[in-house]
């Protein structure tokens, strides 16, 4: 099986088929890329490297450390204080008039929610408190920290664990 048919097989399996115009475009994009990729005739050693750098750059991720060097940033002017966004990083900002850094995607929240018919689902939510301390030489995570937080809403929920409600 080559790797294009393995591609195939595993995007009908997922749904992701050409029968309606969207999902159609999304698989012909995907199954071009694997076909290039494919076609560049990599072994058992350089797909896996190839793969971790590609992944990161596809999502916009750095691949060393941000250094916090003056040309990692972008100015933006928003209000009285000017502040700067990581070229690098988008998630990462310096406060213009301290100069403390901070990652907005540091945290998500979670806790559990019911609906009106006693189904349980577990949300996540990132705010304002989201944020946490960059220093540099930074080497983003490769997730976030996740932790729980009891919600403000009314009515009040139960209690919780990770595995759901007490």
């Amino acid at each position: 099986m080559t790797l294009l048919s393995y591609a195939e097989d595993e995007l009908n399996r997922i749904g992701l088929t050409d029968e309606d115009e969207y999902n159609g475009m999304m698989r012909n994009h995907i199954l071009h890329m694997v076909k290039v990729f494919a076609d560049e005739g990599h072994s058992g050693f350089s797909a896996p490297y190839a793969i971790s750098i590609l992944s990161k750059l596809f999502a916009f991720k750095p691949l060393t450390p941000l250094t916090g060097e003056d040309d990692e940033w972008i100015k933006h002017d928003y209000g009285v204080t000017p502040n700067f966004q990581n070229k690098r990083l988008s998630s990462v900002f310096k406060d213009g008039q301290t100069g403390e850094a901070y990652n907005i995607d540091g945290k998500v929240f979670w806790e559990w929610y019911k609906d009106e018919d006693g189904n349980s689902t577990k949300v996540y939510y990132t705010n304002g408190d989201s944020r946490t301390p960059v220093t540099f030489p930074y080497d983003p995570p490769e997730k976030p920290i996740y932790e729980y937080r009891h919600s403000d809403a009314e009515p009040q929920s139960a209690p919780q664990t990770e595995e759901g409600f007490v």
